[in-house]
C-alpha cells in the first residue's frame, strides 16, 4: 500500500499522558498542600483521580457533560473520596491542572527519532487528537513535536471525537489525503483503530502494554521504532 499520509494520535500514543499528567498532580498535591487538608497520601490521590477521569471522559465523549464540567469536576469528585467538599478548591485545580499539564515533555521512547526518519521519507505528519485546542497545541510546542505535524485536527476545532467517523473525514478533508493513502497510528483500539476503520483507512496499533486486541488493526506494534519496519 502506498501510503502518503500518517495521522498520530497524540497522547498515550507519541506524548506520554500518564507520566506528565502524575507529575503535574503531584506538583499541585504539594502546593496546595492537599494533605494538611486531608488528603492523606497522593498515591491515593492520584488513583481516585484516575477512576473519576476516566469516568467522566467517557461522559464526555458520549455528549452528556461540557469541557468545563469535566475540567473541575474530576478534581471535585476525586476531593470527595477525601470528604472535602471544597468546589472553590476544586475548581482551582482543575484550571491550574490544565495551564500546567501541557508545558511537561515527556515522549515515548523514539518519538523524535521515529518522526525524523519518516520526514526523511518524505511522508505528510498530521494528527488526530481527542483533546482541546490550546491544551494539545501548546503540549506539541513545549514537546518540540510542533514543527513535524502539518495538520492538527482536535476534537474540539473540529466539533467530532474520535471513535466518529465525522473527525477523521474532516481531517481527510482539511489535509486532501485520500483514506486509501491514509493510515491511523494509535494505542486505542476502540477510539483510534475501530474509528479509522469506519472511515476507510488502515490503522497502527501502538500496543505498549501488550494487551489482547478484540480487533485486528492492520499493523501492530509494540514500540514506536517498530514502524520503521512499516515505513
Amino acid at each position: 500500500m502506498a501510503y502518503t499520509h500518517l495521522f498520530f494520535d497524540l497522547d498515550h500514543t507519541l506524548w506520554d499522558f500518564d507520566a506528565n499528567a502524575k507529575l503535574t498532580l503531584e506538583e499541585l498535591y504539594h502546593n496546595l498542600k492537599l494533605r494538611e487538608r486531608g488528603v492523606d497520601a497522593f498515591d491515593r490521590f492520584h488513583e481516585r483521580y484516575l477512576y473519576h477521569n476516566e469516568q467522566l471522559w467517557e461522559r464526555y465523549r458520549n455528549g452528556f457533560i461540557k469541557q468545563e464540567e469535566l475540567r473541575w469536576k474530576r478534581m471535585w469528585r476525586t476531593l470527595l473520596d477525601f470528604k472535602i467538599g471544597d468546589e472553590v478548591l476544586a475548581r482551582e485545580m482543575g484550571r491550574k491542572f490544565v495551564e500546567g499539564l501541557p508545558t511537561r515533555t515527556r515522549l515515548f521512547p523514539d518519538t523524535l527519532e521515529v518522526l525524523d526518519y519518516l520526514l526523511t521519507k518524505n511522508y505528510k505528519l498530521h494528527m488526530i487528537t481527542n483533546g482541546f485546542e490550546e491544551v494539545q497545541h501548546h503540549k506539541l510546542k513545549y514537546s518540540g513535536l510542533s514543527p513535524y505535524f502539518g495538520q492538527v485536527v482536535t476534537s474540539q476545532g473540529s466539533n467530532s471525537l474520535k471513535p466518529e467517523k465525522e473527525i477523521f473525514e474532516y481531517a481527510l478533508r482539511l489535509t486532501g489525503a485520500a483514506p486509501e493513502n491514509s493510515i491511523m497510528i494509535g494505542d486505542n483500539i476502540e477510539v483510534d483503530i475501530v474509528g479509522a476503520k469506519n472511515a476507510g483507512m488502515d490503522q497502527v496499533h501502538v500496543n505498549y502494554n501488550g494487551i489482547e486486541a478484540s480487533i485486528r488493526a492492520t499493523f501492530t506494534v509494540a514500540t514506536l521504532r517498530e514502524l520503521k519496519e512499516i515505513f
